[in-house]
């Protein structure tokens, strides 16, 4: 930690570098909390007795949305917009073609599951450092995923018998665009201080946990873990 602190220190957050790169990170946060927002929405019509619950979580989606928003406008940088759409594309339209089929357990494993975990990954690895604007409305949303992905984990557990088939497959798709979307992002997270075997690990563990609390034993974790390999 006092390495990174140290490196959070040496950063110049104003430098043309910086910015360029903060342009996408941002960018990134900020589709991911309105794709979020969006796929709640949509599992509320999936799921109607959990309706209020959902919408209240597509709401707090929407408020982060605006929190990056104004982390972007702190330092006076544009988000670039179109790379985030297509860095998000592919697990974007994955979830769009379950909710179609009213494969309610991929959506979750996408949505409560996997971007969760990326995003709860993401923000742990940045909080140490973020400029110091950035890193309290971080600070603030990283707290909120965690029930974001409960909502996912608790789901899954009460219907884990039935949704365990459809999970690992859901998992064997998924999971590879995350080793994409981690390697498309690599260089620039770097330039913002945060390193890639970081992001991974951060990564894994947290999709691990939530793994195991749905139901799934040690050697299956690990088995599905591997499938995020094959796009190493």
């Amino acid at each position: 930690m006092q390495q990174l602190a140290a490196t959070a220190a040496e950063l110049d957050f104003h430098s043309e570098t910086y910015k360029d790169a903060y342009s996408r990170i941002n960018a990134i946060v900020i589709e991911g909390e309105k794709e979020a927002h969006e796929n709640y929405i949509r599992l509320a019509e999936l799921l109607p007795e959990h309706k209020e619950e959902l919408i209240r979580l597509s709401k707090m989606e929407n408020r982060h949305k605006k929190g990056f928003e104004a982390c972007g406008r702190n330092l006076q940088v544009t988000p670039d917009m179109q790379f985030a759409q297509e860095f998000f594309a592919q697990l974007h339209q994955n979830f769009q073609k379950a909710a179609e089929s009213g494969n309610v357990v991929t959506c979750l494993l996408i949505q409560s599951l996997i971007i969760e975990c990326f995003a709860i990954a993401a923000y742990n690895i940045y909080i140490p450092v973020a400029d110091d604007f950035a890193r309290k409305i971080t600070e603030g949303v990283v707290k909120d995923e965690y029930s974001h992905l409960n909502f996912g984990e608790v789901w899954l557990k009460e219907h884990f018998e039935e949704s365990k088939a459809e999970i690992e497959q859901a998992n064997r798709q998924n999971l590879p665009i995350v080793w994409q979307m981690l390697n498309a992002v690599e260089n620039d997270a770097r330039t913002l201080a945060m390193e890639k075997e970081a992001l991974v690990e951060d990564f894994m563990i947290q999709y691990g946990e939530a793994l195991s609390n749905i139901g799934f034993t040690t050697r299956d974790i690990m088995r599905m873990s591997a499938y995020g390999l094959t796009a190493a």
